[in-house]
């Protein structure tokens, strides 16, 4: 499964992805125009800043997602390809899968009646494109990668490191 990497060390908080998200889930898909959009779209990744270190956060589609086993209408659900996806129309408002996201990216829409997470832009996704805040990000700070890539480049930094000690 690919997921969104984040690189702090290139992250300026400049806040490219938190409006690409919001105009990649307006209805007309254009800037001018969702800024005239009622209700405005809403982006599903939030740059958080503490101290000298921004991080751009999304749902991060859990392997054993909490949120989908609290979720007690059926809205929240593993998809096959790893996403985990959210039916608005069958999501109560409870905000159980709020309270149990372990990274705390889960929110709820204006009117605090539905819940909204990253779907990793899935229409994008679709037509091979990669998600909207990735491709918005003008200093690389998020890739949409392999998680394995991931993983194997920690590894060997890890390793590369402790030899060196």
């Amino acid at each position: 499964m690919k997921i969104i990497y984040i690189d702090p060390e290139k992250c300026l908080a400049c806040k490219s992805c938190e409006l690409a998200c919001a105009v990649a889930h307006s209805r007309s898909k254009d800037l001018l125009e969702a800024i005239r959009e009622e209700p405005r779209p809403a982006h599903r990744v939030n740059v958080i800043a503490a101290l000298d270190v921004a991080l751009p956060l999304q749902c991060r589609h859990c392997e054993e997602a909490p949120c989908v086993e609290v979720c007690p209408s059926g809205a929240l659900k593993k998809e096959p390809d790893g996403i985990t996806s959210l039916d608005a129309n069958l999501c109560i408002g409870c905000q159980f899968c709020v309270i149990v996201c372990p990274f705390g990216v889960l929110q709820t829409d204006k009117e605090g009646k539905a819940v909204i997470k990253c779907d990793l832009c899935r229409d994008r996704l679709d037509r091979g494109e990669d998600p909207a805040c990735v491709a918005a990000c003008p200093t690389g700070a998020l890739k949409f990668v392999e998680a394995e890539e991931v993983s194997k480049t920690k590894r060997e930094k890890f390793l590369t490191e402790y030899k060196s000690k």
